[in-house]
């Protein structure tokens, strides 16, 4: 499930966490790298858990309509939304899964503290021009069932801000994992098979265990090769002064070489891309542009000593707004606008 791209950056978060922390030891910072992973994955599997305690708030409302027929004698007569909520098949398979019921018990991991949000949340959903359709359409397949979810999660919960704030609260490390960590929610929901029952196998935490060893791979590498890298960077730097260069600058073209220099399987081309996208993201509004110029100038020099044989093929990526990487650079931006005036 953690893909290449959440490793690269998480890989830069933390090498910059330890270029910050004077006096940490390689180890400890790869044991933060490790957990910083299992998070990400936890991550997941609390946003799956949410789908089930949308379903409990259901039950808990028809459980009330009920109560109430049973002690009026008048029935509502028509079909009650908390009620389909409740049966929603694809949810019921979700909520009895053994993964999700295991991770559960062994983490206690519950949405208790935000049952305010929990239950706001279900009201939007149940109100929306979303399930009153499906509501009128009265198809309550498994397939329709499921599909509804997935429409409502990436209507209500995929942009939702008040969640963004919430699961700051609960790990700093869950910020930066949000975009990624719901479309892999997403496609979970698309991979659900009625027939699967409780056994539905979800995501693992890494699709193969070559991506667990890029991710140990990149993060020593950066770090065990930090001096000869960032020499490349400084002779490199031209009408920089190699001081000045912004930490979170130097960070991405450091882990951007130890990629060139380690993975050779890893075309040029995919490694420029990503490191730029954090740059662009994650440091200031000209970092993205500093960090393409400077790791192309080193790479053909790397490549007339023989030290790589990667060629870059230059092509034009339109860059897509996104509003919670923005937000970050935006922040980026102000932190580093507070260290010049503080200079």
């Amino acid at each position: 499930m953690i893909n290449r791209e959440l490793i690269r950056l998480k890989v830069v978060q933390l090498v910059y966490a330890y270029y910050q922390n004077e006096g940490k030891t390689v180890a400890t910072a790869e044991k933060e790298l490790e957990f910083s992973m299992q998070k990400a994955y936890d991550l997941y599997l609390n946003l799956l858990t949410l789908l089930c305690d949308l379903r409990n708030v259901a039950e808990s409302k028809d459980a009330v309509r009920l109560a109430r027929e049973k002690r009026t004698g008048a029935a509502e007569g028509e079909q009650s939304p908390n009620s389909r909520f409740a049966e929603n098949r694809f949810l019921l398979q979700l909520n009895a899964n053994q993964t999700l019921n295991e991770f559960r018990e062994q983490r206690q991991e519950r949405w208790d503290d935000a049952e305010g949000f929990v239950r706001r949340l279900y009201t939007e959903m149940t109100e929306s021009e979303t399930f009153m359709q499906y509501m009128e359409n009265g198809d309550f397949s498994y397939e329709a069932d499921r599909e509804l979810i997935r429409k409502l999660y990436k209507t209500f919960v995929v942009p939702n801000e008040e969640l963004d704030d919430i699961i700051e609260g609960h790990s700093l490390y869950w910020n930066d994992d949000r975009e990624v960590i719901d479309s892999f929610v997403l496609k979970t929901i698309k991979r659900f098979d009625e027939k699967n029952m409780e056994e539905q196998v979800l995501l693992p935490m890494y699709d193969k265990e070559e991506d667990h060893q890029f991710a140990i791979g990149l993060f020593r590498e950066t770090l065990h090769r930090g001096p000869e890298l960032r020499q490349l960077i400084r002779e490199n730097a031209k009408n920089w002064d190699f001081n000045r260069i912004a930490l979170m600058d130097l960070v991405i073209t450091q882990t951007a070489l130890a990629e060139v220099l380690t993975f050779d399987s890893i075309p040029l081309n995919i490694t420029f891309s990503e490191y730029i996208d954090i740059a662009r993201c994650y440091s200031t509004p000209k970092s993205y542009a500093y960090v393409n110029g400077m790791l192309d100038g080193i790479v053909k020099r790397l490549r007339s000593e023989g030290r790589t044989t990667k060629e870059r093929i230059i092509t034009k990526k339109a860059h897509k707004p996104n509003p919670k990487r923005e937000a970050a650079a935006q922040k980026a931006d102000e932190a580093q606008a507070d260290e010049t005036q503080a200079e």
